[in-house]
């Protein structure tokens, strides 16, 4: 049985004022000047000229008094088994794209990005595509415009792209105007670098964003061993006090703001310098990290889901490497988290094949929320009592297995059931996901009637060209 409070109520004090300490010794890196003096006029001391803002310690403790007073903490695990969502073609935003057909890693592109909206388009029609590849071969700046027009171009019902930059912002909503849809942007995650550093361009963005009211909490991924403490008990301090530093700042923007945010912990691996966001002692970290914040503030944060895997390359070893992540976090939480989105080396890549695999495993996972229905006809008993002792014929080959065995059994499209035979069998099953992309892409039909709101779209486009550009 999984102990689900690491955690002894002795614990709570010590590490809360662990948190105050930093935060009111080392505090964050603000380089954005109306949020330095929002925070300054909240009771923080601000020193304009270094950008950094430190956060008394009775300011610290009231404001988690607050937060707990609130009811912050006040959703309760199902009871009842709630399967995770299959893997979507979505915001991803990938850097790589991986090629099982040439056997080829390659930076986002233009070409792939059309390639996965084709696919979002066929395989999940009535879920948007969405901004599932960095695109690198245009200006940075333009980016997430471009994305737009590909998601405008290419698909029946076009999804969303990620501003990274707040200058984005506005153009992508003239962008979605023309379009008939209102705010076509999506704020994605508020990322801050670690330890404790709001830069500028996360900064800007984020003072938008919470004066505009949209749900604001930092997206932590912090690294144990790199930046914070090796120890859980320095990894809580610091990665606590950037989570409260994130919505302290927004509160004092604007106090009605919604708060949330995620735990994405990390570990490093002293031998080679590798992180990890999966390895036993990260996610330990973070289950420790949430539970703290829970019974000292009555924040609940749920910890970041499968997707982010260490497997560098595509197969089954990837998707069990999340599903055993997804499923490790259900113990602990109460709350499964989706398995995977395609995704390979902690994010930086999106493979199609590895899509296809973890929606073929999720559809397994989904057994698990089924309910026993004990009726006659699933009881079976004319059946059992046919085959009885099973001398003279089985169950293999009964009507009543005829019947139902499309229904009562697991019947993965891709993954073999039959267990790992070595690296062939590998290439063999992920020729099959690649097959049925390769099926999907050629029932795509480009969307028609739009030639005039994607011309007036790429006006606003050019226009951005020579106002972002430098």
């Amino acid at each position: 049985m999984f102990q689900r409070t690491l955690l002894r109520d002795e614990d709570i004090q010590p590490l809360a004022d662990g948190v105050c300490e930093v935060l009111e010794k080392v505090g964050v890196l603000c380089q954005n000047q109306e949020l330095l003096s929002a925070l300054d006029a909240a009771g923080a001391k601000v020193d304009y000229s270094a950008e950094r803002a430190r956060f008394p310690r009775d300011m610290v403790v009231q404001f988690a008094e607050q937060l707990k007073e609130a009811g912050n903490d006040t959703e309760q695990a199902d009871e009842k088994f709630v399967a995770p969502e299959l893997a979507t073609l979505n915001v991803q935003i990938a850097q790589f794209y991986y090629d099982w057909e040439q056997q080829e890693r390659r930076s986002g592109n233009r070409e792939d990005f059309i390639t996965l909206v084709k696919l979002a388009d066929v395989l999940h029609p009535e879920i948007d595509a969405g901004h599932p590849l960095l695109l690198t071969d245009v200006p940075a700046m333009l980016e997430p415009l471009e994305a737009a027009m590909l998601l405008a171009e290419y698909s029946h019902s076009s999804g969303v792209a990620f501003a990274w930059h707040v200058d984005q912002v506005d153009y992508l909503k003239e962008m979605g105007e023309i379009l008939g849809i209102e705010d076509w942007f999506t704020w994605g995650a508020t990322c801050f670098a670690h330890p404790l550093r709001f830069d500028k361009d996360v900064a800007d963005k984020f003072v938008r964003r919470v004066q505009e009211g949209t749900s604001v909490g930092l997206t932590g991924m912090p690294i144990a061993g790199f930046t914070t403490p090796a120890t859980v008990e320095g990894f809580i301090a610091v990665s606590s006090a950037e989570q409260v530093a994130t919505w302290i700042t927004a509160r004092a923007v604007n106090p009605q703001v919604p708060l949330g945010g995620s735990m994405w912990a990390g570990s490093i691996d002293m031998r080679t310098g590798e992180v990890s966001y999966c390895a036993f002692d990260a996610m330990y970290y973070a289950f420790a990290a949430v539970e703290f914040l829970r019974r000292w503030c009555g924040m609940k944060v749920p910890v970041g889901g499968g997707e982010y895997c260490s497997a560098k390359v595509p197969g089954l070893y990837a998707a069990l490497e999340k599903a055993y992540k997804a499923m490790t976090i259900a113990a602990f939480t109460g709350q499964h988290p989706g398995i995977g989105q395609g995704m390979l080396d902690d994010g930086k890549i999106l493979a199609p094949v590895q899509l296809m695999l973890e929606r073929d495993l999720g559809l397994g996972v989904r057994n698990f929320e089924r309910e026993v229905d004990p009726t006659p006809e699933n009881i079976a008993m004319p059946s059992i009592v046919e085959v009885d002792l099973g001398l003279r014929t089985n169950h293999v080959i009964s009507e009543h297995t005829l019947k139902h065995f499309r229904s009562a059994l697991w019947l993965p499209e891709l993954i073999e059931r039959s267990g790992f035979e070595g690296p062939e069998q590998e290439q063999r099953m992920l020729d099959k996901p690649q097959a049925k992309v390769n099926e999907l892409l050629a029932q795509y039909e480009k969307p028609e009637g739009r030639e005039e709101q994607l011309a007036e779209m790429r006006k606003v486009v050019e226009r951005a060209r020579t106002e972002l550009v430098r």
